[in-house]
């Protein structure tokens, strides 16, 4: 399953430096976590029926980390 979304970001990265078309690539690091973070957090509360600490132990991060990340993508 990792390599599936490996290869998922790979292909999408080489789209992203192949589509720039000369232009100067930046905050690709930023990028790449806020559109892979988004959609994991999204995933993952749907998963665990909205319940923060089951979220939290499925990510492997603390609910204080969880929570933060919630606010920061405006989803609480």
């Amino acid at each position: 399953m990792s390599s599936e979304i490996n290869e998922c970001v790979r292909r999408s990265l080489n789209r992203y430096f192949r589509d720039l078309d000369g232009q100067t690539p930046h905050a690709v690091y930023d990028m790449v976590l806020q559109s892979v973070e988004r959609p994991m957090l999204e995933v993952v509360m749907k998963q665990a029926g909205g319940n923060q600490s089951v979220a939290a132990e499925i990510l492997g991060i603390s609910r204080g980390t969880l929570r933060r990340k919630l606010v920061d993508y405006d989803l609480l």
